[in-house]
This record gives structure tokens, C-alpha cells and sequence, in this order.
């Protein structure tokens, strides 16, 4: 009988690993991660092939970093494909880090090397907080016409204002819509969002509205990314950044509190503050699931 031809792929081993849920302080609220924390020796193919088997929004592989400034450099996928940049991943893997003792004791800011470039990260221990500062930036207008059509993609009458193309690394069409009421009662079109998002070459549309008075958000978000294999994502940061930088755009840069995933079942709390040029977008975040994966 012929052997079998060796394998040239080592054996899977043990690797620390934790899900984070990100923006709340109550397990099962926010937006899951897949922190893996020791990812050397994982190839591409490999890290895609965990992330499509985690199957959330996101997963987050993390290695030695390889610039100087940088604490650790992480890679980050969706079930679909790599980012070169994402917000709760981000805070997710920070907090999955200081958790697991493996940066710096007392550390106020960490470094973190991704897809975009080196991402500093704000730790408020006091508040048990993380926030970021958003990459800078890249917005244009779309014209009435484009607006049009994603209006009628999300299922909304019309929207309040003009559909923004903002870069951040995810690029996210940014609608606004009249209300909170507005953006919970939207049945979009998925095939007509990833149409469009490919059409524009964007990860997704996020769409805000503002909250009735007296309430402790501002502002309702919704975003959705199916060119991705996320059709709604359940709190994104990066999708929050976005929404922040079309405010500051039209001259509104208060800070303010965000709230998102109540439309699927997710009740997750974004803080967006103005410093100076930055964006910062933060939140809380608490560990659901801590042990190791094979791999």
C-alpha cells in the first residue's frame, strides 16, 4: 500500500483567543470580535479560512509588530476578505491585549500597527474605556442622483442631507436620515446595497439619524456592509467615524454619544469626542469568551 504524502502544513497548536464584545459593559450588547493572540505562523489563506469559521463581522489575528512606534501589528478580517483598517476590531484587540497582560502595565496610550498604517489607541482606566483616533479622513459628495438610488436601497422615503463617500480606510457611504425612528423602521435591499457599494467601491452604507430629545444618545446608526458577508454590521466604529467626520464637515462637532444594533437585537453605546484635527470613537468592552483555538 502507497504512503500517504507528508503534509508540508505544521500541526495546529494551541493559540490564546478571546471574543470581545465591543462598545458595552454588558456581555452579548455590542459588536463581537475574534481576538487571535498569538497569530505567528499563520498564513493568509489560513487566517481567512478562521475568520469565515468565527463568522463574525470581524476577526483579528495579532503579530510582533514590525515598526518601531508600534506596540503589536494585528491583521483584521471579515468572513470575506482582509481590512486594512476597522474601529471595534481595534479596541477590541487593545482591550483583549491589556487583558491578557500583554502590553505595557498602566499604558495611557497603545500603539497598534494595521493595514493603514500605525493607530493610536487612548486608555481611560478610570472610565474602563478605549477610544481611538480615526484615520484622516477622505470625503467627497455624491451627487442627487446616487443619493436617489441608495435612498431607494434602504427602503427610505428620502434622506435628510447629502450622501457622503468617506474614506477611513473601510470607505463608507454616509446617509442621513430624518430620525432614530426612521433608521430603526429601514428593511433594506441587500443586493442593492452591495451593488452600490461595489458601484462606489465602498465597504458599505452607514445611515444616522438623531435620537427624540431626552435621550442619553444623540444619534441612531445603522450600517451595512453585504458586499462583505455583513449584511448589518451590530456597532461599527469605523462606520461611527464616518458619521462624525459628515458632521464636522457640515460644522456640528459637539461631542456626543452614538447608539447602535438595537434594529438586531444589539443595544451597543459609541462615544465620539472632537480633539483638536482628531476623531476619537470609543467605548467599552468586555470579554465573552476566553480560551485557545487550534490552529
Amino acid at each position: 500500500m502507497a504512503e500517504a504524502p507528508e503534509s508540508a502544513v505544521a500541526p495546529p497548536r494551541p493559540r490564546p483567543f478571546k471574543q470581545v464584545d465591543v462598545f458595552t459593559d454588558r456581555p452579548f450588547f455590542g459588536n463581537p470580535v475574534a481576538v487571535v493572540l498569538d497569530a505567528e505562523g499563520l498564513d493568509t489563506d489560513a487566517m481567512q479560512r478562521i475568520a469565515r469559521w468565527t463568522n463574525l463581522s470581524e476577526t483579528t489575528f495579532v503579530l510582533p509588530a514590525d515598526a518601531s512606534e508600534a506596540d503589536y501589528r494585528v491583521r483584521i478580517f471579515t468572513p470575506a476578505a482582509e481590512l486594512p483598517f476597522a474601529g471595534h476590531p481595534s479596541l477590541g484587540t487593545a482591550h483583549a491585549l491589556l487583558e491578557a497582560g500583554r502590553l505595557p502595565p498602566g499604558a495611557a496610550v497603545v500603539r497598534q500597527q494595521c493595514g493603514i498604517g500605525i493607530v493610536k489607541l487612548r486608555v481611560d482606566r478610570a472610565a474602563r474605556t478605549i477610544a481611538l483616533a480615526l484615520p484622516a479622513p477622505r470625503s467627497r459628495a455624491l451627487d442627487a442622483a446616487a443619493g436617489a438610488r441608495i435612498a431607494e436601497a434602504l427602503g427610505a422615503a428620502a434622506l435628510a442631507g447629502t450622501v457622503r463617500r468617506i474614506d477611513v480606510g473601510p470607505i463608507w457611504l454616509v446617509a442621513p436620515l430624518a430620525d432614530a425612528d426612521t433608521v430603526l423602521g429601514l428593511r433594506p435591499d441587500m443586493q442593492a446595497i452591495a451593488r452600490l457599494s461595489e458601484a462606489h467601491q465602498a465597504t458599505g452604507v452607514t445611515v444616522y439619524g438623531p435620537a427624540a430629545g431626552g435621550e442619553q444618545a444623540r444619534y441612531e446608526l445603522r450600517s451595512f456592509a453585504p458586499l462583505h458577508a455583513v449584511p448589518e454590521d451590530p456597532v461599527c466604529g469605523s462606520g461611527n467615524g464616518t458619521v462624525a467626520a459628515w458632521l464636522r464637515e457640515e460644522g456640528r462637532q459637539g461631542d456626543y454619544l452614538a447608539r447602535q444594533g438595537r434594529a438586531i437585537g444589539r443595544d451597543g453605546y459609541v462615544s465620539v469626542a472632537f480633539d483638536g484635527d482628531d476623531i476619537l470613537v470609543g467605548g467599552a468592552c468586555v470579554t465573552c469568551v476566553d480560551g485557545s483555538l487550534r490552529a
